[in-house]
C-alpha cells in the first residue's frame, strides 16, 4: 500500500500542482481513507519528503552518474586529452538518461517543470540541495577546457550547458500535448517519439542549428 500510495501522490503532484494536492485528493484516488494515508505518512510534509526522497532523488542521481566528481583523478578526468570529446560523451549520456527516465516515469517532466524550474514551486527547496555540484563542475569544467583549447564554439557559457540539456528535453516531454496539437495537421510530427527528442537535443547541442559553411572549391 505505501509504494501506491506514493506513486498515487507523485502523479497527482505533476498533474494538478504539489499545492492542490491534499491528503483527501490522495486517499480517494487509491480508495482508502485519509487514516490510511495518515497511517503510512504521519504528515503532509512527510509525504512530500518522501516523494523527494524515494522518486525524484535517485532519477538526480541516475541521470548524473556518469560524470566523475570534480577533481577526482581516480575517474581519469586528470588524464583527458580531449575534453570536448569527453564532454560530448557525457552530454550524450545525460540526453540519453533524462529522456530514459521521463519514458519510464511519464510524472517527470511536469513535476519538474511545475514544482522545481518554476519559482514557487513546492519542491524547489527540497530538491536543489541534493543537485550533485561537484559533477555539475566537472562537467563545466570540460566545457570550459575545451573552449581554451579552441573545440567548443566560444559562445557557450559552460554553466548554462546543463539548463540548455533541460530545455531540450523535458519541455518538449511536458508540453508535448500543446506541440503535438500546433502541428495536429503533419503526420510526422504527430509521430516524434522520445528517441527524436533525444537525437534533437543531441544534434542542437553538438552540432548547432546551422550546418558550418562549404569549404571554397579548388577552382
Amino acid at each position: 500500500m505505501r509504494p501506491k500510495l506514493l506513486g498515487i501522490a507523485t502523479d497527482l503532484f505533476a498533474s494538478q500542482g504539489v499545492a492542490a494536492t491534499t491528503i483527501a485528493h490522495i486517499a480517494r484516488r487509491a480508495a482508502v481513507t485519509p487514516a490510511m494515508v495518515h497511517y503510512y505518512f504521519k504528515s503532509r510534509d512527510q509525504l512530500i519528503d518522501a516523494v523527494v526522497q524515494e522518486r525524484v532523488l535517485p532519477v538526480i542521481g541516475y541521470v548524473w552518474a556518469p560524470v566523475p566528481l570534480a577533481g577526482d583523478p581516480s575517474e581519469g578526468q586528470g588524464q583527458d586529452q580531449d575534453p570536448a570529446a569527453t564532454a560530448r560523451g557525457y552530454l550524450a549520456e545525460i540526453v540519453h538518461r533524462i529522456v530514459q527516465s521521463a519514458t519510464e516515469q511519464p510524472w517527470l517532466p511536469a513535476l519538474w517543470m511545475h514544482e522545481v524550474v518554476n519559482e514557487g514551486g513546492q519542491l524547489r527547496e527540497r530538491v536543489l540541495p541534493h543537485v550533485p555540484s561537484a559533477r555539475l563542475q566537472a562537467f563545466a569544467g570540460l566545457i570550459g577546457q575545451g573552449q581554451r583549447q579552441g573545440l567548443i564554439t566560444p559562445g557557450v557559457e559552460p554553466r548554462l550547458v546543463f539548463l540548455s540539456i533541460l530545455g531540450l528535453t523535458l519541455l518538449p516531454l511536458a508540453t508535448s500535448s500543446l506541440w503535438r496539437r500546433i502541428w495536429q495537421g503533419d503526420a510526422q510530427a504527430q509521430a516524434l517519439d522520445t528517441d527524436a527528442i533525444a537525437a534533437h537535443a543531441i544534434a542542437m547541442l553538438t552540432g548547432g542549428l546551422f550546418s558550418p559553411p562549404a569549404p571554397p572549391s579548388a577552382a
